[in-house]
C-alpha cells in the first residue's frame, strides 16, 4: 500500500498562550501525557513494521509535540525508515534543533506557524535560520489576523527566498477584496485558504490513500468525517480503503481540502504536500 496517515494523539497541551486557540497554555496532567506517549510509541513501533508498504506521515497534534522528548525520538526513528517517504509535524518549533542530528532530513519536514506575540521575530527568525543551514525541509505561516499582517510582511523580507510563507484564513473571518490582496501579496495561493471549499458529493482521497489515526488507533477517512473505517492495529481499515465521495457540505482547512480532488493542490505542493512546499518553491 502507499499509505498517507494523519496522526493525532491524547496531547493537547501547548505552550503558547494565543487568543484564537483553544488549546492555548493548557496543561495535560501526567496521566495524559503518559498516555500520549505510549499512544504515540505504538504507533512508531507499528509504522516501523511495515515492511511492505510505502508509508507518509503528518502528525497533527492539537498542541505543541515538538517540547515532548517522545515527538523528537519518534520522528527521528520514523525518519530513517526505508518504507517512509515523508515524515513532517505542525509544530511552533520553540524547541531547540541538536536533536535533528539523529534524523535523516532527506525524510524529515517541518510546517511551522509563527505566532506574533507569544515569540519575538528576532528568535523565531534564528530558529528558521538554523534549520535552514542544516538543510532541513520546512515551511513556515501566520493565520490571517489582522494584527498579523505587519509581522508577516517583516517575516517574508528576511527569510530566505526559497521558504514558502503561506497565510490560513482566520476562523470565522472573512476578506474584503483589498484585505485579500495583502495577503496574497505575501502568501499567492492564499486564495485556496480564503474561503471554504464546496466539497459535498465531491471526490476526496481521504478513506482511499489518506485517513486519519486517533491515539487509540481509530481510523477515519480524515479529522472532520467521524464515522470509524476501523482499527490500524488490527488491520480492520484496510477492506475500508476505497474510493467515496465527501459527505460534508463544505472543507475549510488545508489538512483535510488539499486532498479535493477538484482542487489542484497536489500539482501545486507536488513533493511536498505533507510539509505545505508549493513545487515551485524547491
Amino acid at each position: 500500500m502507499d499509505l498517507t496517515i494523519l496522526y493525532r494523539g491524547p496531547l493537547a497541551s501547548c505552550d503558547y498562550d494565543c487568543p484564537y486557540c483553544p488549546f492555548a497554555k493548557r496543561r495535560d496532567a501526567p496521566a495524559q501525557l503518559r498516555a500520549d506517549r505510549a499512544a504515540l510509541e505504538r504507533f512508531t513501533a507499528w509504522a516501523a513494521a511495515q515492511t511492505g508498504d510505502t508509508l507518509s506521515l503528518l502528525f497533527t497534534p492539537w498542541g505543541e509535540g515538538l517540547v515532548r522528548s517522545w515527538y523528537r525520538r519518534a520522528l527521528a526513528e520514523l525518519s530513517r525508515l526505508p518504507q517512509v517517504r515523508r515524515v513532517a509535524i505542525q509544530t511552533n518549533f520553540s524547541c531547540r534543533t541538536d536533536w535533528l542530528a539523529e534524523a535523516d532530513l532527506d525524510t524529515l519536514a517541518f510546517w511551522i506557524t509563527y505566532h506574533p506575540g507569544q515569540v519575538t521575530h528576532e528568535r523565531f527568525l534564528a530558529r528558521c535560520r538554523e534549520l535552514t543551514a542544516l538543510g532541513a525541509r520546512y515551511s513556515v505561516g501566520v493565520v490571517g489576523e489582522p494584527e498579523h499582517l505587519a509581522p508577516a510582511r517583516r517575516l517574508r523580507a528576511e527569510l530566505p527566498p526559497e521558504v514558502y510563507l503561506w497565510i490560513n484564513a482566520a476562523d470565522g473571518r472573512s476578506y474584503t477584496d483589498q484585505q485579500a490582496a495583502g495577503w496574497t501579496a505575501l502568501d499567492p495561493l492564499f486564495g485556496y485558504s480564503r474561503d471554504p471549499h464546496p466539497s459535498a458529493g465531491r471526490p476526496c482521497r481521504t478513506g482511499e490513500s489518506v485517513i486519519s489515526v486517533d491515539g487509540d488507533g481509530t481510523v477515519r477517512r480524515c479529522h472532520f468525517v467521524r464515522p470509524p473505517l476501523g482499527n490500524l492495529y488490527d488491520g480492520s481499515y484496510r477492506a475500508q480503503l476505497l474510493p467515496r465521495p465527501c459527505p460534508l457540505p463544505v472543507c475549510d482547512c488545508h489538512i483535510g481540502y488539499v486532498h479535493l480532488e477538484s482542487l489542484p493542490l497536489y500539482e501545486v505542493f507536488a513533493g511536498g504536500v505533507l510539509e505545505r512546499i508549493p513545487h515551485t518553491a524547491r
